[in-house]
């Protein structure tokens, strides 16, 4: 089995056996890569607390023969360790994590996408003001990235200006001609908010705060949005959602 050296962020892990552990990578140059860390759970384990969920590690790995590899070596790059300190952080980091693992491809090399996720981490160790902005401008870039960017200034069907509704079916943002059933009412400061925050950089769009009804909404659009063109539901997003409850 060729033994290979990687970094990446760690999205999960699951318990195997007494003393396992299967740990979920995004690594950089091997796409997400999922590995057994022997003993872990032990007290005497060498891999200590180095491959919990949002820490830039180092890893020596051996190829498996099967879908899962095996993790010989591990170093922390960094913990990450104020996201795990504040929950408003810890739950934009999760919305991260969890919608990376939705999307990568096992041993499919994405460069793209694990510099998203390393930027976002880096992005919420600076403790932003709005760390829910943050997430949700990742969001905005991941389905981006993977070809669903919702349109937000023009109609998703005729690209005529000022839509003032949205159907996630549809693409985005409609005007009432191209309207379709499912599609709902949207505010123009809705989407002018999420459209401010997909075009700015993860550190700029943590400063954003817009009054609360309008954060509410964008919101519920982009999560929506999001889970129709994953094709999967998201745990991450209603603690997220939470975040914004005064």
């Amino acid at each position: 089995m060729p033994l290979y050296k990687e970094q990446g962020v760690v999205l999960r892990s699951v318990k195997l056996g007494e003393a396992d552990k299967i740990v979920t990578v995004m690594t950089q140059g091997s796409g997400k890569v999922r590995a057994v860390a022997k003993g872990i759970r032990k007290t005497t384990s060498r891999f200590g607390a180095r491959l919990e969920p949002l820490t830039h590690v180092s890893l020596m790995a051996y190829r498996g023969r099967g879908s899962l590899d095996t993790i010989s070596q591990a170093e922390i790059i960094s913990p990450f360790r104020p996201i795990r300190e504040d929950l408003g952080l810890f739950a934009a980091g999760e919305t991260m994590l969890e919608a990376v693992d939705k999307v990568a491809e096992e041993h499919e090399r994405n460069i793209r996408l694990f510099m998203l996720l390393l930027s976002g981490m880096r992005a919420l160790e600076t403790r932003p003001v709005e760390p829910e902005a943050v997430a949700e401008s990742f969001l905005l870039k991941l389905l981006s990235l993977s070809g669903f960017h919702p349109s937000l200034t023009a109609c998703a069907v005729c690209g005529r200006p000022d839509p003032a509704l949205f159907s996630s079916a549809q693409g985005g943002a409609v005007c009432s001609d191209d309207a379709e059933h499912d599609a709902g009412p949207v505010s123009a400061d809705a989407l002018a908010f999420l459209s401010g925050i997909a075009n700015v950089d993860l550190v700029t769009a943590g400063s954003w705060a817009p009054e609360l009804p309008i954060r509410r909404e964008a919101r519920g659009l982009l999560f929506g949005f999001a889970e129709f063109h994953l094709e999967r539901r998201m745990k991450s997003l209603p603690i997220l959602a939470r975040s914004l409850t005064p």
